[in-house]
């Protein structure tokens, strides 16, 4: 719920409403870069109006990063189409964070939304931004939070961990079928949330193994031994033990790799496929099979 009142500052909304340049740097305003013109709101607030979210912005602490008018139309989005966007209140809920989150505060890493998804926070220096959007206006008070204004709409993702798998095809068809095959599928389009380190086909063709051979219950286990409960980014991380649904492996940070039970190499973590959101959970990307 919000927290004290202070009757000079307005709610959420309101601010969106009336925002008049609040936050932003002095260059911005003078270059016209956040201008009263093209720095209005009007499709957040039809999208909120649309999406019965206007009570939920206004009677909760909430963080909002709020795209402007000219960032939802470069998507073709304004007031008057913006209710026939699909998965339009997740999408919204994509944008706000509980509790007040000033950007002097953010750190490198993801930051959970009220979509349960995160977006993920880069600084260069002093500058901060989220989804490599960028945040022309910062710290905007309100009754109920705070305001980062985002050059760009933020887009959660829109894929479960099975279909995110198949759509990298066919990099990780093999994992894929194992999963049909150990009838794990609706598992892992359960609603989780779940951490999977995922082999490549590469991976698993070092293996050497058959997994057409394996019994259901051995191939099972292999597969959960690379199941993490919850939602587990890179910047979660530590190096130690992690509990999978089979067992702990053990991460080394110091060189991004992962030790198991069964073998003696260690799999890499590949850096560049880290942090891949899916609806359930998260995927990161591994160069060999895990044997519990």
């Amino acid at each position: 719920m919000v927290g004290p009142q202070n009757n000079d500052l307005k709610n959420i909304v309101e601010v969106l409403k009336t925002y008049d340049g609040e936050g932003a740097a002095e260059s911005d305003l003078k270059s016209g870069e956040l201008s009263r013109r093209n720095a209005t709101f009007n499709t957040l607030v039809a999208a909120l109006v649309e999406t019965d979210l206007l009570d939920v912005v206004i009677n909760n602490e909430l963080t909002v990063f709020a795209p402007t008018d000219a960032a939802f139309a470069e998507l073709g989005l304004n007031p008057g189409n913006i209710g026939a966007v699909p998965g339009l209140a997740d999408i919204l809920l994509y944008h706000v964070v509980g509790g007040r989150v000033y950007s002097y505060n953010l750190t490198p890493g993801f930051v959970p939304t009220l979509n349960s998804a995160a977006v993920e926070v880069k600084l260069n220096g002093r500058t901060a931004t989220i989804n490599n959007a960028n945040l022309p206006a910062r710290n905007i008070e309100a009754l109920n939070g705070v305001v980062h204004i985002v050059d760009k709409v933020l887009l959660p993702p829109t894929m479960d961990i099975v279909d995110l798998a198949i759509s990298f095809a066919p990099e990780f068809s093999t994992l894929v079928n194992a999963v049909v095959q150990a009838e794990l599928v609706d598992v892992l389009k359960g609603d989780g949330p779940f951490t999977v380190f995922a082999p490549t086909n590469e991976a698993f063709e070092k293996l050497g193994i058959d997994l057409s051979t394996l019994s259901k219950e051995d191939l099972t286990a292999i597969l959960l031994y690379h199941v993490v409960p919850g939602r587990v980014y890179s910047s979660d991380l530590s190096t130690g033990s992690v509990a999978t649904l089979n067992g702990d492996i053990y991460i080394d940070l110091s060189d991004l790799t992962i030790k198991d039970n069964g073998s003696i190499d260690k799999a890499n973590l590949i850096a560049a496929l880290l942090n891949v959101q899916a609806t359930n959970g998260v995927i990161h990307v591994i160069d060999k099979v895990l044997l519990p």
